[in-house]
């Protein structure tokens, strides 16, 4: 599948298969995003993430799009009643079950569980880089390692490209990665092929089997790494 120069964004040129629309770009950046996760936030903030990432106690409204409201108190975070994540909050990914409980950690997708993309909103606006439930391959240059991913989750509007999912982060060749501070990152560069209009029906919940055989298919078509 010939790749062609198609854009950029934040100075990371993407090529694209115009036949297909998938694109690939390489970038050495890598952020890590625990959203999702049963873990990822905690009132006494001891969670796998700073709290302070999630607009929690910030005295804005910022918090929501990161934290499930409490449905019977929606002005503060809802606290996990049960299971081995009791008293942690519940963080929420864009891709999520339209119609799951709000309260159900199995209605977003988890970040130590799946290996995610998050792509900021202003990415997200370019016609034809796809959205969420798409799925992708990335790989480590450094390490040799790839992996399959699906699109997630959606970053702040000017972020570079290269944010994921924990789980990503370490199937990559990371090393109980650090959402604090970024430490256990693999080395880079980083380069990744995401498949537009990919997504499968319902885009979520999807066991990550389908998900893999979906992204691997594709990869396969586009005749591996350009």
């Amino acid at each position: 599948m010939p790749f062609a120069p198609w854009t950029d964004y934040v100075d990371v040129p993407l090529l694209r298969d115009t036949g297909s629309g998938a694109y690939t770009y390489t970038t050495d950046h890598m952020a890590l995003d625990a959203d999702g996760s049963l873990f990822a936030y905690h009132p006494d903030n001891r969670g796998r993430d700073d709290l302070g990432f999630a607009s929690w106690p910030s005295g804005d409204e910022d918090w929501r799009w990161i934290l499930v409201a409490d449905p019977a108190d929606p002005l503060r975070p809802w606290i996990q009643r049960h299971g081995p994540a009791a008293g942690y909050f519940l963080s929420m990914t864009t891709l999520r079950n339209p119609f799951g409980d709000a309260t159900d950690p199995a209605s977003y997708v988890d970040s130590e569980a799946i290996p995610y993309l998050v792509f900021p909103a202003n990415f997200l606006a370019i016609e034809g880089v796809g959205g969420f439930g798409d799925v992708a391959m990335a790989r480590s240059l450094a390490t040799g390692k790839q992996a399959w991913a699906v699109v997630a989750d959606q970053g702040p509007a000017p972020h570079p490209l290269g944010e994921v999912s924990l789980a990503l982060c370490e199937a990559l060749g990371g090393v109980h990665p650090n959402p604090r501070d970024g430490q256990g990152i693999p080395p880079g560069p980083f380069q990744y092929i995401v498949f537009p209009n990919s997504r499968l029906d319902p885009p979520w919940p999807q066991c990550a089997t389908a998900l893999e055989a979906k992204a691997r298919t594709l990869f396969a078509q586009a005749g591996g790494w350009p």
